[in-house]
């Protein structure tokens, strides 16, 4: 035959396991600090049986201890906040200096009350429970209950306590990692507004004079004679490298936004013929063979002409630029069931099996910067990549290895452009 009382002591029991379940459900469906911290308040009062409950947490800067919870009666929150509770004369001080929990059954005559607090809200502290609450190994705060209704404080109170500040610590703990992530977003978003701001004004404002720059170079060029003629050359060269340098910043600030497309059906014939004519007098320039079989090249691709014509210029200014002197520049077009294919080849100085993807990452260099002998800030290829999947395109490269060429595939749809 049951003992008296065990049928109530069993349903106390269960009454107490599913408060703290919902606890922690709580806790780990509500990311919102305020609203857990008074669920733990109520759960306390509640489990423990007791009139109010609180949390204070250390301050290490001022050394005391400030409410981030209380639900004593008749005390305004927002109000126990202001009033800084001492490290030295309060139990709170003294559980969070010792870390160990500590009861006190009868306070009317113990003079580590903090007696200030109860004095401003109208309160009566006769007992209290106090446990530490800890949050990687270190003490953050003491969840406090107050005034046991019947009795005294039991070992089941303790234990009960002892789990809803671990419960309370997690929520603090993680409200102040979300809190640390929003401020730090906040900060990333105002750098990379400060990012674009300077890349837009600067391109901006380098525009004019380059473009002057240029000109009179162009026209020394055609009009000097002899060595003059080759400095105007050279000034020329400079200036269009400092053009290519200007047009990558704001092809990337472009990517790092949303791309707007002015779609249009075009032949991939034409957009490979305009980037083969920006850039002739560059492969001319380093002796190289440009060699160009447009067969298949009427097939129509859907996409924006401006960006498939940077993204072609891109990759053969590459192969230009990383080739040797008097090398081979292949471009072939290639027809699939979906889609068209453009493959453009050197036999320049390839690519480590490594670095096949990475090179389409935002400055990249396969060289170290401070040896590297070819000029660029790494930016071409990403933005060329970027500018073809926006399209609806793909982009890789393919590679033998160091010194065995390279080669980059360029695929875009075009059946359903003609449907």
């Amino acid at each position: 035959m049951a003992a008296p009382g065990y049928s109530t002591n069993l349903e106390k029991h269960n009454l107490i396991l599913s408060r703290l379940l919902d606890v922690s459900l709580v806790l780990n469906l509500n990311v919102a600090l305020k609203p857990i911290l008074g669920y733990i308040m109520e759960a306390a009062c509640e489990i423990a049986l007791c009139d109010a409950a609180s949390i204070l947490l250390y301050n290490k800067n001022s050394d005391e201890l400030r409410f981030a919870a209380s639900n004593t009666p008749g005390a305004d929150t927002d109000a126990l906040q202001k009033i800084p509770v001492p490290m030295a004369n309060s139990i709170g001080g003294q559980i969070v200096r010792e870390n160990r929990p500590i009861i006190i059954q009868n306070a009317d005559e113990d003079p580590r009350i903090y007696r200030t607090v109860d004095e401003s809200i109208g309160f009566t502290t006769k007992s209290l429970l106090g446990v530490p609450m800890h949050v990687k190994g270190s003490v953050i705060g003491v969840l406090e209950a107050l005034n046991k209704r019947e009795g005294g404080w039991t070992q089941d109170d303790l234990n009960n306590l002892t789990i809803l500040a671990s419960h309370a610590a997690v929520a603090i703990s993680n409200a102040r990692q979300t809190e640390a992530l929003r401020k730090a977003n906040e900060e990333l978003n105002k750098l990379d507004k400060i990012k674009n701001d300077f890349i837009a004004i600067a391109s901006h404002e380098l525009r004019t004079p380059l473009s002057v720059i240029l000109g009179y170079a162009s026209f020394l060029k055609d009009e000097a004679q002899g060595e003059a003629s080759d400095h105007a050359a050279a000034v020329l060269n400079s200036a269009m490298h400092l053009r290519n340098l200007i047009e990558d910043m704001t092809n990337v600030r472009l990517l790092q936004g949303k791309i707007d497309l002015a779609r249009e059906h075009a032949t991939l014939a034409s957009l490979i013929q305009a980037a083969q004519s920006d850039l002739q007098s560059l492969a001319n320039a380093k002796g190289h063979h440009l060699d160009v079989d447009l067969a298949g090249g009427q097939a129509l691709v859907f996409v924006d002409r401006s960006k498939i014509a940077t993204a072609l210029i891109n990759i053969l200014n590459n192969a230009i630029k990383f080739t040797p002197n008097g090398g081979l520049i292949q471009v072939r077009i290639e027809q699939r069931p979906e889609e068209v294919w453009v493959r453009i080849s050197d036999n320049g100085i390839g690519i480590p099996s490594d670095h096949l993807e990475k090179i389409f990452d935002e400055f990249h260099q396969v060289a170290d910067h401070m040896t590297r002998r070819h000029n660029g800030m790494g930016l071409g290829l990403s933005i060329a990549r970027g500018m073809v999947e926006a399209n609806g395109g793909r982009l890789w490269a393919e590679s033998a290895g160091p010194n065995k060429g390279s080669t980059f595939i360029l695929a875009l749809p075009f059946k359903a452009s003609q449907g």
